[in-house]
């Protein structure tokens, strides 16, 4: 993947706690075609530099959050906070959401992720899914995924 310059992007790294941790910012240089990224975090005065492999560009489709907790998942009441919870971190990264219509605790799927809001952003409608991460079950995973019609 290539970035150029204002390019949005999302930089999944390790906080200096040891923790997973999540940054925005946008490209303020590019080293070559193999990077690295010079990125200026969101908040921040000065860039930090990226290894080319650790970035994402925002989109709907790439905001994704990864939580410890199979409860999460399991309890209707903790299902139903997971939008919430996607969406914060769809405003964080900057995206532009239309309209968000909440299923309750959700709807479960044939492969077993619950669906768990409809949603639309720049003109696409898009779902919000929950599913278990297959190489890691006490993980869940919250993503929006295009509706294709």
């Amino acid at each position: 993947m290539t970035f150029g310059l204002g390019d949005r992007v999302r930089w999944a790294t390790m906080g200096d706690d040891g923790f997973p941790l999540v940054r925005y910012g946008f490209v303020g240089g590019v080293a070559g075609e193999r990077g690295p990224v010079m990125v200026m975090l969101d908040d921040e005065l000065s860039g930090e530099v990226v290894d080319l492999d650790q970035l994402k560009p925002v989109a709907i489709t790439t905001v994704e959050l990864h939580l410890d907790g199979p409860d999460l998942i399991d309890e209707p009441d903790l299902r139903r906070g997971l939008v919430y919870l996607w969406q914060a971190e769809a405003e964080q990264a900057g995206l532009d959401v239309d309209t968000v219509e909440c299923l309750g605790s959700g709807q479960l799927l044939p492969d077993l992720s619950w669906s768990l809001a409809a949603l639309t952003s720049g003109g696409r409608r898009y779902v919000v899914r929950a599913m278990r991460d297959r190489a890691n079950p006490d993980v869940v995973l919250i993503r929006a995924e295009q509706l294709l019609v």
